[in-house]
């Protein structure tokens, strides 16, 4: 070995032995090296060229020697020599003077994805490494098949991640349960239908979401911790609504057929862009109008309180929707097509199940009257059908908000499923 051979980084390693703790200061030390670079080790260690040697040949490194450390004023101080071999991490490199800056005191997933970006197409053979670690080479293939940013990550899931965080709330703890008041038997009859009603559709929303978080390659984790923060949403409207149609003196109402068969074409989708697409946007969509219309006509705070909080959550779910979406269709222009062929195929599985289910429909009615007198009941069911219409109306503008044509909006709100959802 020359005594000018140029080493790029030196460590001190003392008396440390190979198998008394040196391999903690070796082995990052080789990391921040490209393959070739040379390493220095400083050490007082008797013997430690043989152990040197052997594990660098086992780790594909070159041992190179040693010599008296330069400037040395200890005879026994040697200096070892280790030429960077190519295994180990080799995809990518390792992150160096990585400093997020906080924004009073806050660090919000947005500016981490702005710091360490998404990559166009993610390696199924990366597993678990969270984005910007090193990759060793030689780990499994891991089951992930959704792999393409375009196809996963619209822009905004960062920040709607940080929004959802933010809007955490407790059904024990905010909802004011001691001062939910008597209704007339009708009227609270009326009230636990619909309940019952949006339990069910939210039973749907948690699970359809949970069956997509595992194929998420976690290059795009914030994808997954969306869904991850909307579980935990449908899992707090599911607890609410429940709570809410067994609190005032009744209990659960009928589960429609039409409602069933609905969720279950939900619930069988296999494509993650169909299933924003016919779940958020579409569904959830529609939903916001419902929950809109039972805040209006709630007949006390309390259960104003309760559709006012979820739909603020679901405003999110839809906003993730509609990013998705657009973001999909503006990569992929045969993605029109198959968005609209998967409402058809739902619409045919649906045909003939009706329209509304009739226990929904009277349960709105009586909620919109506030009461069972006649002329109440007629305004009801007055403002039970402007709610069809404005559904229908919304939809369309949030199609067209989606990237579709105005024909397009309105042909697929017409398909829509008469359950809503």
């Amino acid at each position: 070995m020359s005594a000018q051979t140029t080493a790029a980084v030196a460590i001190d390693s003392g008396e440390l032995s190979m198998g008394g703790g040196l391999l903690a200061l070796l082995r990052p030390a080789l990391q921040l090296l490209e393959p070739g670079g040379v390493l220095a080790v400083n050490s007082l260690c008797d013997g430690l060229q043989d152990d040197l040697a052997v594990w660098c040949n086992v780790q594909h490194h070159e041992y190179l020697g040693h010599d008296s450390a330069p400037g040395a004023t200890d005879s026994v101080l040697r200096r070892h020599l280790i030429r960077r071999g190519r295994l180990s991490t080799e995809v990518g490199q390792r992150e160096t003077g990585m400093r997020l800056a906080s924004h009073d005191g806050r660090l919000s997933a947005a500016e981490m994805l702005s710091t360490v970006p998404m990559p166009d197409s993610a390696d199924p053979f990366s597993g678990f490494a969270p984005r910007g670690a090193q990759v060793e080479p030689g780990g499994p293939r891991y089951p992930f098949d959704l792999l393409e940013r375009d196809h996963v990550a619209p822009p905004e899931v960062a920040r709607l991640y940080d929004q959802a965080v933010e809007s955490q709330w407790d059904a024990n703890r905010d909802i004011a349960w001691d001062q939910l008041p008597s209704h007339p038997a009708a009227l609270e009859r009326a009230i636990d239908q619909v309940f019952t009603f949006l339990a069910e559709n939210e039973l749907s929303a948690l699970y359809v979401p949970s069956r997509f978080v595992s194929r998420i390659h976690p290059a795009y984790a914030e994808v997954a911790m969306f869904l991850s923060t909307q579980m935990a949403d449908e899992a707090r409207h599911i607890d609410v609504f429940l709570k809410r149609a067994r609190a005032g003196g009744g209990g659960l109402g009928v589960s429609s057929a039409t409602t069933s068969q609905s969720l279950l074409t939900l619930l069988e989708l296999t494509d993650f862009t169909e299933a924003a697409f016919l779940l958020a946007v579409l569904g959830e969509g529609t939903f916001l109008d419902l929950l809109r219309f039972i805040e209006d006509h709630a007949p006390d705070e309390v259960t104003a309180d309760i559709v006012r909080r979820a739909r603020n959550d679901e405003t999110r779910h839809v906003h993730f929707g509609l990013a998705h979406v657009r973001h999909a269709l503006a990569h992929d222009t045969g993605l029109y097509t198959r968005l609209e062929n998967a409402v058809r195929r739902r619409a045919t599985r649906m045909a003939g199940a009706g329209g509304v289910p009739p226990s929904l429909q009277d349960g709105l009615t009586v909620l919109a009257a506030g009461s069972t007198a006649p002329q109440d009941v007629a305004r009801g069911h007055d403002a039970f059908r402007e709610l069809l219409d404005e559904m229908h109306g919304n939809r369309i503008k949030r199609l067209e908000h989606a990237g579709f044509t105005s024909d397009q909006a309105r042909i697929l709100s017409d398909l829509h499923t008469p359950n809503f959802m």
